[in-house]
């Protein structure tokens, strides 16, 4: 699928809501990244990387998760940084994705994005409740490039 036409299809508003309701709950941070154009490498490489460069490792307690999907090679995966992904272990993120993937195949797209955005969420809430009122690290809109 294009890009464009995926990226048409997301209901970003109810994303973008559902990345806000879940950071009001914890000190974690939640971004969604879509990947223009193709994509050959690992989707997992290539979102550990996009996790770097998108300055996400910076974050003051390390529990930023990124949801990295490239639509035109129909390929995503989760990242967690290294406070949350020692909290909940790989099986949760393969829990996530193989979720994320059932909705993908029906495209059902917003849907993916969101139940994995909640389901996160409730891991990042038990683990890294929100202690104040503290500023954001990372903006919440979904990136697009």
């Amino acid at each position: 699928m294009r890009t464009k036409e995926f990226l048409s299809r997301l209901e970003h508003d109810r994303i973008v809501g559902a990345i806000r309701e879940v950071e009001s709950k914890t000190s974690s941070q939640i971004r969604v990244y879509v990947q223009r154009g193709k994509l050959s490498a690992d989707p997992l490489i290539a979102a550990q990387k996009k996790f770097q460069r998108l300055g996400m490792h910076k974050t003051h307690e390390r529990n930023a998760v990124l949801i990295f999907v490239a639509p035109r090679a129909h390929k995503f995966a989760v990242v967690g940084d290294k406070a949350i992904h020692e909290k909940c272990g790989e099986q949760f993120w393969q829990h996530l994705v193989d979720g994320m993937r059932v909705y993908f195949q029906n495209e059902k797209f917003s849907h993916a994005l969101i139940e994995a955005i909640g389901e996160a969420g409730e891991m990042l809430a038990a683990h890294f409740p929100k202690i104040s009122t503290g500023g954001k690290e990372l903006p919440d809109d979904i990136i697009e490039t």
